[in-house]
């Protein structure tokens, strides 16, 4: 065999390994940080099983490292080049499936009008204290990393800790990505109860693949 047709063949394992909706969805969670099988299992919703059997897929051509902590795997990305690789596969499906844009348009877009707020924007403001910057994600996931001067509020918590939150200050939510339902939740639960919100346009992800400052528990200190 060719060493061309070789290579060719091993990157098409690469391309094999992305090919379900549930691995694409653990490599979103993954970008977060590191988590075990039973979080993720219970963050996509797939049963332990199944998540396992998917992470084993993605280790196999790759994408993915292990560690074993006691009785439990730890899985992270093996690189951020994976997130660079599922973030270009989102912007061409958007560039060029008719069905993309639909499920886009009908499921994320038409639930928020108003243009989200750009990550340059959110920096200026947030610098200048003119913004509160909530970050809806699960505990762990702000733990693992967030932008500087987050609030962390998890979405399933808002109502409850609305309280919290100053009234006279617009507020933007993030999540894990563009497609992350959280951030659209939390802004939805603001507006109904007064508040001016917005989005951030992308997630963590982004912000950290745009080469701006992200911080952990241990760094800031919390």
């Amino acid at each position: 065999m060719k060493p061309k047709r070789r290579l060719y063949e091993q990157f098409a394992r690469v391309g094999g390994g992305l090919s379900s909706a549930g691995r694409l969805e653990l490599l979103e969670i993954l970008a977060q940080g590191e988590r075990t099988v039973e979080v993720l299992a219970g963050a996509s919703g797939m049963s332990v099983a199944n998540t396992s059997h998917h992470l084993n897929a993605l280790r196999e051509v790759g994408l993915l490292e292990a560690r074993k902590a006691g009785l439990h795997v730890h899985y992270r990305l093996s690189g951020d080049d994976v997130d660079e690789l599922v973030r270009l596969l989102r912007a061409v499906g958007e560039r060029h499936l008719y069905e993309v844009g639909d499920v886009v348009k009908r499921y994320f877009t038409s639930r928020d009008e108003l243009e989200p707020v750009r990550r340059e924007e959110l920096l200026d403001r947030a610098r200048a204290g003119t913004v509160v910057v909530l970050d809806v994600r699960p505990r762990e996931e702000f733990e693992a990393g967030h932008i500087p001067g987050a609030v962390s509020v998890p979405v399933e918590q808002l109502a409850a800790r609305m309280s919290e939150l100053p009234r006279r200050q617009e507020i933007v939510a993030y999540c894990r990505s563009s497609y992350c339902v959280l951030a659209y939740r939390a802004v939805e639960l603001l507006r109904a109860e007064g508040r001016k919100a917005r989005r951030l346009d992308g997630g963590l992800p982004e912000w950290r693949a745009a080469g701006l400052s992200v911080i952990s528990k241990v760094e800031d200190g919390s």
